[in-house]
């Protein structure tokens, strides 16, 4: 607010939201859809979510003991680090990583083992897991398509993970919140496609992300039965449900597959849109193949830090940008900072204008 900056740094989208979802919220209100719910969530939807995991990925997951709705991604993440985790436990992290992700680990005991992925390409480096990995080792943690790289896992990366785990007492927790949100043909490869994976997996998901309605806070998690009986343990005595007539409302939207199919489409359109308009600054991007991200490489700008470069862009220029650097339990230095385009064309627009000037 101090410098009227747009902002480009946090990952919400500004434009409007399908206003047929808010009609059906509505509806669900004024229906009379304001009480609990079940814990593990409304029928219909979780039933809705299974028909969409089978015809998306061929899996059959079953709607009452393998999925349940969550107050956000970040929550589910949480509550899955709580079911699993004991002190002294290690869990690998791949770094850059969303910022949830080694805080929640820390406060159940668990020590994070970083994995810094190759900088520029951020590909994993599975020789350097498998050195990381030892008799501690409960879990590790994927996020595809990537926050904050949109860098997305290919079935190289599958295959290694599988020899990783395989006679491992280990887990795998998987960020899959912006699955709907993947670029230039990729395609998704969820856990969910993998039946030996998801067996000692917990995979999570956002509603915010894919409908452009963050502050819903709205997610799931898909598990198989044996783990979610322990997941809802904890879920039960922390928020026990979650929005009701939010989520009456998803189980009547999710009936249309080009719900979640095309949102894809409008953010493909908006990351080479806000592409174009800035091939003639000084920064040069670094590919991205999902989310709401792009980063950008400042190394012919500037000398700077990533935070001090940051800075300086929010204070002179007035575009707020995230430094990479602050998705690194020690912050490192690659001149490389992140932009979100989920946002109007105005918006961005008037970003670039600004980006244009930097020196």
């Amino acid at each position: 607010m101090q410098h009227k900056a747009i902002n480009l740094g946090q990952g919400f989208p500004d434009f409007p939201m399908d206003p047929l979802l808010l009609d059906l919220v509505d509806k669900a209100m004024r229906d009379g859809y304001n009480q609990y719910v079940h814990m593990n969530g409304w029928t219909a939807l979780r039933e809705q979510l299974s028909e969409k995991i089978f015809s998306l990925y061929g899996n059959r997951v079953d709607a009452d003991a393998s999925i349940t709705i969550t107050p956000g991604a970040t929550y589910a993440i949480y509550t899955a680090f709580t079911t699993i985790l004991q002190p002294g436990d290690e869990v690998i992290v791949f770094e850059p990583a969303y910022d949830s992700y080694i805080p929640n680990i820390e406060i159940n005991g668990g020590i994070a083992i970083t994995v810094p992925l190759d900088f520029p390409s951020y590909r994993i480096d599975w020789n350097k897991v498998r050195e990381k990995v030892t008799d501690r080792t409960r879990a590790i943690i994927i996020n595809s398509p990537h926050n904050p790289t949109g860098v997305v896992l290919e079935e190289n990366d599958i295959q290694e993970l599988r020899t990783v785990v395989e006679g491992r007492d280990m887990f795998i927790i998987s960020d899959e919140v912006y699955e709907h949100l993947i670029f230039d043909q990729k395609q998704h490869l969820s856990i969910l496609r993998y039946p030996d994976l998801l067996e000692r997996s917990f995979v999570t998901y956002s509603f915010g992300k894919v409908f452009h309605c963050t502050g819903w806070k709205m997610g799931y998690c898909v598990a198989p039965p044996d783990l979610m009986k322990e997941f809802r343990k904890v879920h039960q005595f922390n928020c026990f449900t979650s929005n009701s007539p939010v989520q009456i409302a998803f189980a009547e939207y999710l009936k249309n597959p080009d719900t979640y199919l095309s949102p894809s489409i409008l953010l493909q359109e908006k990351r080479d849109y806000f592409l174009e308009k800035m091939k003639n600054t000084p920064f040069k991007p670094l590919p991205t193949f999902g989310s709401y991200f792009q980063l950008y490489s400042y190394s012919d700008i500037s000398n700077e830090s990533e935070l001090e470069f940051a800075q300086r862009l929010t204070r002179e220029y007035g575009v707020a940008t995230i430094p990479v650097s602050a998705f690194y339990k020690t912050p490192v230095n690659n001149s490389v900072v992140r932009f979100c385009f989920a946002k109007k064309t105005e918006t961005l627009d008037a970003a670039a204008d600004r980006l244009h000037l930097v020196s």
